[in-house]
């Protein structure tokens, strides 16, 4: 972090955006998953705070259901660069009875984060929540500002949203209203892997090809674990794969891939005519799943 000079159009603009999140808000957090786009994101609030630590926490919605390396790889970002981490669990709010369990061959608890999520800005009265979304990864994200207003019950309406003419990013809001913010909105999946080859940053192993126990359905890879159902009839085998998007066990699949460095996802990703939301498998629920869920608070 001595140098600095190193700089593009989006990141300049993204830096931007968390100066002015900090001059226009009084307790943002940053929403963290331990996946590329959020490492991007400390990164980049490491530059635009720089030398001064980043002054806000880091905020992780725990499903319970994640990958060990992810967990592994937050903890040890963390307690590298001493930032502050928050963690909330979806399964107090199960055990509390905020939320069902879902069941069956999709269950996943991806929907039931909502809860956890909403129930810690009010805990902690934040008023700004920094995430990594990108307008390439889902056609709901892409219909959202920069800054994107939730109202008193955090949830969000597509129809009404603030013109961010000129870069003019406006953080007024009323009471018990809160703001999304998204810095690497107009970023790539290749941007961010470029950005990461460049910046030479640490990432979990798991975006990179490895052995794994999985299963096949629906055409798609998904992991074998206590965490994910699975039908008697869908054999176990072992496969080379790696993740190009990473939630939990039960929403992520995987990609057949032998790319095992960063130079060689950069290459995989630019000759993808696949987009990386075709290895999530929650939005495959609906046509609007996205939508839906980020109108009822999700992020």
């Amino acid at each position: 972090m001595s140098t600095i000079l190193k700089t593009n159009a989006l990141e300049s603009e993204a830096i931007y955006i968390f100066r002015e999140v900090i001059s226009q808000f009084d307790k943002p957090v940053l929403l963290f998953s331990g996946g590329k786009d959020s490492i991007t994101l400390v990164r980049l609030a490491q530059k635009a705070f720089f030398p001064a630590k980043i002054p806000f926490p880091l905020l992780h919605v725990d499903t319970g259901h994640n990958f060990p390396e992810t967990i592994a790889f937050r903890d040890k970002l963390v307690a590298e660069l001493g930032l502050e981490l928050i963690v909330r669990n979806v399964q107090d709010a199960i055990d509390e009875g905020k939320v069902v369990e879902e069941s069956g061959k999709y269950s996943s608890r991806n929907s039931l984060q909502t809860t956890t999520l909403l129930d810690a800005i009010e805990e902690f009265k934040f008023d700004a929540c920094i995430g990594g979304a990108r307008r390439d990864e889902e056609k709901a994200r892409a219909k959202e500002r920069i800054f994107s207003v939730r109202d008193d019950f955090g949830q969000w309406d597509e129809k009404n949203q603030r013109p961010e003419l000129f870069d003019i990013l406006n953080g007024k809001i009323e009471n018990g209203q809160n703001v999304r913010v998204f810095p690497i909105s107009n970023w790539t999946e290749l941007d961010v892997w470029s950005y990461i080859e460049q910046e030479q940053i640490e990432i979990p192993s798991i975006y990179f090809s490895h052995k794994r126990k999985v299963f096949l359905r629906d055409g798609m890879i998904w992991s074998h674990s206590p965490f994910v159902y699975q039908e008697e009839d869908e054999e176990i085998e072992e496969r080379i794969v790696r993740f190009r998007t990473v939630g939990d066990m039960s929403c992520t699949a995987a990609v057949d891939s032998y790319a095992a460095t960063i130079q060689e996802v950069v290459g995989e990703i630019r000759s993808s005519t696949i987009s990386e939301r075709g290895a999530r498998i929650d939005d495959k629920r609906s046509e609007a799943a996205m939508e839906k869920r980020k109108q009822q608070g999700y992020f």
